[in-house]
């Protein structure tokens, strides 16, 4: 008797299978007339049904809650008034369809690339039509358009060639390049310094004030070492300032990159941290730009970071005696508006850390902050120098702004610097200021007046 029964059940179950089986190709049948012949029914009704292929399809209203393979193929459009999707199928032997680009047409199958998104011809239904990746583009033109065409964000965007058809993930990978510093950096005290505010003028602009010391503009490529460059280049431009034109000089931006590897990245063409840049700077100094030229790549490092200049075959300066490299004091951290503007007035450009968002890319020019037109979770953090200030009545009234030099080339924002709003720590520009003084300068010059600075960053 159990043996019976057991069979029985085996065979309900392979029955209930089949009928299953065949349920699910019903999106292959042609469609009806199954519910136009038997007539739709409310709630549920099991004999509300038509047969199909063997079994029966539903037309009650109960199938529309359970499977959709339990339903007629004609129920969506007899029963509720739907006209189901169309069917895809395959173009008619001799018809050759095709999607259009620009003006040019691509088969089935073919990939074109719009911006940064690749796209594939592919058919849907009984249409061919493009279907692309959905990659945030470093370049937007809806955002370029949205900027310029409101013209009440108080700067202006456009397209970069050298950044179109780049990801905006390509552009923080390859263009920012500076890690949070650790929490214990974050958290250290800054400077605290003594002067009347009064004496700060409306506008400085260190370029105007020493055009011979400040260092050019420099596009850092797709080597994400921002980082490296900032730190080169404000270490250059107080050699220069502090020792009055004595020590007039380009620091290599690539030995960063290449030798300092102490808390580093393994590939610092993937970013780096400032704390221990300036670190190797007092310890190991660098040698100028001539003797270890910026290529911007991972390359191996040439240099005897503990020999002088002459061990590393470096040119010496013209009248000097020099030999040594280029050693700075310990760097140190600002805390406000009053005191990075004092210091620079004073000392010399100094380097900030900003937060980038994915309009900041289009910048050409004005004001910068940050707008919300297209909102992106991926940012990164930028390292750049601070050499200026100023303050101009623009569309949205009166604004402070900082002069910051940007490591993007020369054919980037306004002549490869850039005005960001002064005072309100815009994108974390004011969060995280340092500046240093050059070690050698106040051996070789002792009439310079000395700052009283903490060793931040051993």
């Amino acid at each position: 008797m159990i043996s019976r029964w057991l069979f029985v059940g085996l065979f309900l179950a392979c029955l209930v299978f089949v009928v299953s089986a065949q349920r699910r190709r019903y999106n292959d049948l042609p469609p009806g007339p199954y519910c136009k012949s038997r007539g739709c029914c409310p709630g549920r009704q099991d004999e509300c049904a038509a047969p199909i292929l063997g079994t029966l399809c539903y037309c009650d209203e109960f199938c529309n809650q359970t499977r959709v393979e339990d339903c007629c193929p004609d129920y969506w459009s007899e029963c509720l008034g739907i006209e189901p999707e169309p069917v895809p199928t395959t173009p008619p032997p001799g018809e050759f369809k095709t999607c259009t680009y620009e003006g040019r047409n691509y088969g089935l199958g073919q990939t074109v690339k719009k911006n940064c998104n690749i796209c594939k011809c592919e058919q849907i239904g009984n249409t061919v039509e493009f279907l692309c990746e959905r990659n945030h583009c470093l370049m937007n033109t809806l955002l370029i358009e949205t900027v310029n065409r409101e013209r009440n964000y108080g700067w202006t965007a456009t397209n970069y060639s050298k950044f179109w058809g780049k990801t905006l993930e390509e552009g923080i990978a390859t263009r920012l390049g500076t890690l949070q510093p650790e929490r214990f950096v974050m958290n250290m005290n800054p400077v605290r310094k003594i002067y009347n505010p009064d004496i700060l003028p409306r506008q400085f602009d260190s370029t105007i004030e020493w055009p011979n010391y400040i260092s050019k503009i420099q596009d850092q490529g797709d080597c994400a070492a921002s980082w490296a460059i900032s730190t080169a280049a404000v270490a250059s431009d107080r050699f220069g300032i502090l020792s009055k034109g004595q020590e007039i000089v380009k620091l290599s931006a690539q030995e960063l990159i290449s030798c300092d590897k102490r808390g580093q990245q393994t590939q610092n063409c993937k970013g780096g941290y400032l704390d221990r840049a300036w670190a190797f700077i007092k310890h190991r100094g660098l040698v100028d730009e001539d003797c270890f030229p910026y290529e911007g790549y991972d390359k191996e490092c040439a240099i005897d970071i503990f020999g002088d200049l002459r061990a590393n075959g470096c040119r010496i300066p013209a009248n000097s005696q020099r030999t040594s490299k280029y050693v700075t004091a310990p760097a140190y951290r600002l805390g406000n508006e009053t005191d990075i503007m004092y210091e620079i007035m004073v000392s010399g450009p100094v380097q900030a850390t900003m937060l980038v968002n994915n309009d900041f890319f289009s910048y050409v020019g004005g004001i910068y902050e940050k707008t919300d037109i297209i909102e992106s979770h991926k940012k990164g953090f930028l390292s750049v120098r601070i050499v200026g200030w100023g303050e101009e009545y623009t569309n949205k009234g009166y604004m402070k702004y900082w002069k910051v030099a940007n490591s993007w080339g020369r054919d980037w924002g306004e002549d490869g610097y850039f005005r960001i709003v002064r005072g309100r720590d815009e994108s974390e520009i004011e969060s995280f200021v340092i500046a240093a003084w050059p070690e050698i300068a106040r051996r070789r010059y002792p009439s310079l007046p000395v700052p009283q600075t903490p060793d931040v960053f051993k």
